[in-house]
Order: structure tokens, then sequence, then C-alpha cells
């Protein structure tokens, strides 16, 4: 499986951004994508999870409210939708496959792409 993320960019401060990521190779109903971010001189962080097979997704307390996560199976794409940005949710930003099917740690993930940059000015 290869993951590649985009629709990073730069953005003020409320805006909203969606970042895609494509994922080639089959998925597993049981499998689950993840989106996790890296500020400078930070740890990578979990972001929001979602189940490939169910749909349901999963959020960070800092983002619940503000981000959405999709998936289009169809299309073997998920989507980060981020609204009300703040300063703080400038990063880079990867998506990441796992087996676990829903996983908060970014040691579950078997599979990344190569990370978008979101920086919101203020």
């Amino acid at each position: 499986v290869q993951l590649q993320a985009s629709g990073g960019g730069v953005v003020q401060a409320e805006g909203s951004l969606r970042l895609s990521c494509a994922a080639s190779g089959r998925i597993f109903s049981s499998s689950g994508m993840g989106w996790f971010r890296q500020a400078p001189g930070k740890e990578r962080e979990f972001v929001s999870s979602i189940r490939w097979g169910s749909g349901v997704a999963y959020y960070a307390d800092y983002v619940k409210g503000r981000f959405s996560t999709t998936r289009d199976g169809a299309k073997n794409m998920v989507y980060l939708q981020m609204n009300s940005l703040k300063p703080e949710d400038t990063a880079v930003y990867y998506c990441g496959l796992t087996t676990a099917g829903y996983a908060r740690g970014a040691v579950a993930y078997d599979y990344w792409g190569q990370g978008t940059l979101v920086t919101v000015s203020s």
C-alpha cells in the first residue's frame, strides 16, 4: 500500500482546508486510516482516525468539532476537512494506514504518506 497526502497550504486563522489521502492497493474493511500531525520540534500527534469498513471516525480533543474525517471506499480516498483553523494547527500532516481498525498511537500504523504542510497565520 502506498499513501499520498495532499491539500496543504497557507490559510488565515479561522479559515478552512481539506486534506486528501490517496491510497493505492487493496484496503481491507478491517483496516483504519489515520491523520497525524507534527509541528517543528514536537512529536507526531494523533489527529483523527476512521474505520475503513464502518466509516466511524474518532478525533483528538483539540480538533473535535472543528475537523471531520471521511472516506470514499470506491476511490480509496480519505479526507480531513479542517475548519476554524488556529495557528497552533500549523504542522506537517500525515496520513497512515493501520490494520488495527482504529488506533491513536503512531506505532500502530504500518504505512505512511509523505506529509503535507499546513500553515495557519494569525
